[in-house]
């Protein structure tokens, strides 16, 4: 029996796919969205785009940028007590103008 994958993106068929009308390149504004240490932004990876990717388990959480890391951004996820840090480009960042649930 064959043993089963456990890469980067493993089982993330229904997570990380596009609708059919979202579908193509990325917009310019997305890439050159600017965002200063302490915004609030929530993690929506776009599949389409490879690099600069945060993990699966991510998807769709809600930190704040730490700092500016290249052309990446360093953001601060609470992960039950623990903060973690995530690199990630802004292709896969989007703001987030919610209330805070705390």
């Amino acid at each position: 029996m064959a043993r089963k994958s456990k890469g980067y993106r493993s089982r993330t068929r229904s997570l990380l796919h596009k609708k059919p009308r979202e579908k193509g390149k990325v917009g310019l504004s997305k890439l050159l969205q600017d965002y200063n240490p302490g915004d609030r932004v929530c993690i929506r990876i776009d599949p389409g785009i490879h690099k600069g990717m945060p993990h699966r388990r991510f998807q769709g959480r809600i930190g704040t940028i730490a700092e500016k890391r290249g052309r990446a951004y360093v953001v601060e996820i609470l992960t039950g007590n623990e903060k973690r840090n995530i690199i990630a480009r802004p292709e896969h960042l989007q703001p987030y103008e919610g209330e805070e649930h705390a």
